[in-house]
This record gives C-alpha cells, structure tokens and sequence, in this order.
C-alpha cells in the first residue's frame, strides 16, 4: 500500500523498514549515470528518528530519516548512509515490514528525540549489542510491551 511522507510520519513505527519511489522506471544497466542518480532518488532503509517540525523565525516541516546501509570491514562500520525526507516530499512511500512483538529495539534519548540505533531479535540480543558497541543512556523497548528498561553503558 502507497504512502505519503506525511503518512510515514503519522503512522509509521521506528524500526520500520520503508521503500521509497520517484516514479520513474529504472533505466537499462548500460547507463549507469542514470542509473545512480535514478537510485539515490529511489531506494528503501529503516526508519529511525521522527523529528518535529520546526518554528519561530525560520520554520520548517517534520522530517523522517532513513538508515540506508553501513559501509566497514567486519565489525566495524565507517560509513553509515542516512536520508531524511520532510513531510512534503513528494515520492511515494511504502512499509516493507514492522518490528515482529518481542523484537527488542535499543534506543538513545536526546534533546527530547528518540533515535534507533539496533533492531534485535530480543532483549538479550539488543543488550549483547548494547554491551559490544558501548552506547550510553540508551535503552532497549520491546516491541509489543509498554515498559521500557534503561541500560547503563
């Protein structure tokens, strides 16, 4: 089912994975600039942070951005591709998937925003993680539980 941004915001949870579309079909191989520039308009990522819209002397919309891919060597990443998208954006939007209930979630909280930094598949997973990449004042929410549990680092 096709969505706006706006929807993606309203109505999509963090850990989402969202594919998004121009429209347009992909050109033939054999053009590869075309190529590449029809993928950084069309592609697909996680969903992990909503950001309100912004007031006063300079406003501007909500926004949502997508966690596109990690770049590294093993267990380390060294570039991590990201896209926002405002709620005006005029591309087609669409949920792949949702967190399953159980999977656990591992957040980190700032200036009132919340972030997505792992999707595990339960809470001894996401604290594994938690343990081996050393964020701090994150915490791990189950999906489909209303309690959350700090963890920390």
């Amino acid at each position: 089912m096709t969505k706006t941004a706006q929807s993606i915001y309203d109505d999509a949870p963090l850990g989402a994975r969202i594919r998004y579309s121009d429209g347009t079909p992909r050109p033939p191989e054999r053009f590869t600039r075309k190529v590449r520039a029809w993928e950084s308009r069309n592609g697909g990522g996680r969903l992990t942070q909503l950001s309100p819209a912004g007031t006063g002397s300079h406003p501007y919309p909500a926004t949502f951005t997508l966690h596109e891919a990690d770049y590294g060597s093993e267990d380390v990443i060294v570039l991590s591709v990201n896209k926002m998208f405002a709620v005006t954006d005029q591309r087609v939007f669409e949920i792949v998937d949702v967190p399953p209930p159980g999977a656990a979630l591992v957040l980190q909280e700032w200036n009132d925003q919340r972030e997505l930094l792992h999707v595990a598949a339960d809470r001894a997973a996401a604290e594994s993680w938690l343990d081996r990449h050393g964020y701090s004042r994150a915490l791990v929410e189950i999906v489909g539980e209303a309690e959350t549990a700090i963890k920390a680092a």
